[in-house]
């Protein structure tokens, strides 16, 4: 969302809040990279682990067949890169708001993605050069700018 939401103001002049001074990472996909692991997940059912037992549980698995998986890019990327490269595309600087860190917040974030890797072969791979440029091609022909 923070790219919408930055990208929308950017675009308009307005400040964009850069918590943490832009100074944390953050683990931002490609939506088609999200789009191809939930259809990949979707087409391999899970089975049921027969041997879970729940007097000694293996959090990766379970009686029941289901299994849940981190889709994402597994690649951190520092908030000002994110933001520099998201100028870059527009062909427009930010006004940038820099705050401190919101309470509650963590410095980094990402996908451990092994699972996804192993089950279905499959681990979000777009940079965010690419992705960024993809996206702001897909806004300015849906808004028409």
């Amino acid at each position: 969302m923070a790219l919408f939401l930055f990208t929308k103001a950017i675009l308009a002049g307005k400040p964009i809040d850069v918590f943490n001074n832009g100074n944390h990472k953050r683990d931002f996909t490609y939506i088609d990279d999200i789009v191809e692991g939930v259809v990949r997940v979707s087409d391999k059912v899970p089975q049921p682990d027969p041997h879970w037992s729940g007097t000694s549980p293996d959090p990766s698995s379970s009686s029941a067949p289901y299994r849940l998986y981190n889709i994402g890019n597994h690649t951190p990327v520092e908030l000002l890169r994110f933001i520099d490269v998201l100028e870059r595309a527009l062909g427009k600087a930010a006004i940038k708001n820099m705050l401190p860190m919101q309470p509650g917040d963590v410095p980094a974030t990402y996908a451990d993605v092994d699972d996804l890797a192993r089950d279905v072969n499959f681990a979000p791979a777009t940079p965010i050069d690419e992705g960024i440029a993809r996206f702001v091609g897909w806004y300015r022909e849906y808004y028409e700018m």
